[in-house]
C-alpha cells in the first residue's frame, strides 16, 4: 500500500478562547510571508458551515486550516499533493507540516496545542479503504513514527471503524507533552 494525501489534526487545549474570524488575517498574512514549505495562495471562510472547515488557507501542495470537524477545534494539515518516499516518510512530513504550522501559532496567537493527542487521516478511500486490513498494514508504519514522539508503546491508537468514513487512526498518550517538544523528537 501506498499512500499518499496524508491529514494531520492536532487539537486545541483552550477552543473557546479562540476567535476564528481572526484567522482569515493570520492566514492571508502567511501566503504573504510565505511562511510554510508549500505554495499558498488563498484564504476561504467556511465558518458558516456547522462543525466544518472554520478558516481554510488554501495551498497548491497542502491546505491548512482551523477545523472544526467534529465540533472538536484543531489544526488540519491536508496534504493534496504527491510525495516521494516511503508511507512512514510521508506520514512523518504530514506531521512535521502540522506541528510546524501549530507552533507557529502558538508562538503568533498564543493558541495552545495538546501534544497528547493526535488524529491521522488518509485521504484516499480508493488506495486506503477504512478496514481493519488497511489499518494492520499501516500500522507498523505509524508504530515507527509515534514510537520516535511519545516513546514504544507509550501510547494507543484507536481506528474509526465506520467503512463509509476515510481511514481515521486517533493517537493518544498519557504523559504531557507539548508541540515544541514533538518538533524536537521528529529532528
Amino acid at each position: 500500500m501506498d499512500v499518499q494525501q496524508v491529514n494531520v489534526k492536532l487539537f486545541v487545549e483552550n477552543p473557546e478562547a479562540v476567535d476564528i474570524e481572526s484567522f482569515l488575517t493570520v492566514f492571508s498574512n502567511w501566503i504573504q510571508a510565505h511562511v510554510t514549505e508549500e505554495l499558498l495562495v488563498d484564504v476561504a471562510d467556511y465558518r458558516h458551515v456547522f462543525a466544518g472547515p472554520g478558516v481554510v488557507l488554501i495551498g497548491h501542495e497542502a491546505n491548512y486550516s482551523l477545523d472544526n470537524a467534529g465540533d472538536r477545534l484543531g489544526l488540519l494539515y491536508n496534504r493534496k499533493a504527491d510525495v516521494s518516499g516511503t508511507n512512514h516518510e510521508r506520514l512523518r512530513q504530514a506531521l512535521r507540516a502540522a506541528l510546524l504550522a501549530a507552533r507557529r501559532l502558538e508562538q503568533e496567537q498564543k493558541l495552545k496545542f495538546s501534544g497528547q493527542e493526535a488524529q491521522v487521516i488518509i485521504n484516499d478511500r480508493l488506495i486506503a479503504p477504512n478496514t481493519p486490513e488497511t489499518f494492520a498494514a499501516l500500522e507498523p508504519d505509524l508504530k515507527v513514527l509515534f514510537n520516535y514522539l511519545y516513546g514504544e508503546d507509550n501510547y494507543e491508537f484507536e481506528r474509526n471503524s465506520d467503512p463509509r468514513e476515510r481511514l481515521t487512526i486517533n493517537v493518544r498518550t498519557s504523559q504531557k507533552i507539548d508541540v515544541q517538544t514533538l518538533l524536537g523528537s521528529l529532528s
